[in-house]
């Protein structure tokens, strides 16, 4: 059986669907954060919000950086991962060192990409800030060949500021 996002409750092959899905997304975030400021919690429930409304996904999560030169991993849903990358490193890496989202549709035509799970074939990494710099990133893997486009990285990125401002 193929999978088509267009199979999912949200249809999310179009631009106008996936921004519903997001507005929506959203909504959800912001009932789940608000008046929490424990940012394990905060994550935990981001990454699980994610995983289980977006379609097409293996892996949702965020790697914080620890040291200025290495990420460790943070709550996530699905399979075991890489727990150590370092700065400039694979997609997340590389996002800690530009400071911006990047997407990549077929991972294993980027340089450097780090392989946790063989199925991964497109990726998404958005950055997290507090107070103006880096702390971490948030971090979506798929099974299918161009997953994600800049709508899913302005919507996503959308949801990370939500949760910067849990940040105390």
């Amino acid at each position: 059986m193929t999978f088509h996002l267009s199979d999912t409750a949200y249809g999310t092959d179009t631009p106008a669907a996936k921004q519903t899905m997001y507005a929506d997304l959203r909504s959800q975030l912001q009932g789940l954060v608000q008046g929490e400021t424990d940012w394990i919690a905060n994550t935990a429930n981001f990454s699980s919000l994610v995983f289980n409304t977006m379609p097409g996904l293996n892996w949702a999560g965020f790697y914080f950086l620890k040291t200025q030169d290495e990420l460790v991993l943070g709550p996530f849903q699905g399979k075991p991962a890489c727990i150590r990358i370092k700065r400039g490193r694979g997609v997340c890496g590389t996002t800690v060192e530009k400071g911006e989202a990047i997407v990549v549709a077929d991972v294993h035509a980027f340089p450097g990409h780090i392989a946790c799970d063989v199925n991964s074939r497109s990726e998404l990494v958005v950055p997290v800030f507090s107070k103006g710099e880096i702390v971490g990133v948030f971090d979506l893997d798929s099974p299918l060949p161009n997953r994600f486009d800049e709508v899913d990285a302005e919507g996503i990125g959308s949801l990370v500021k939500i949760l910067e401002g849990t940040l105390a």
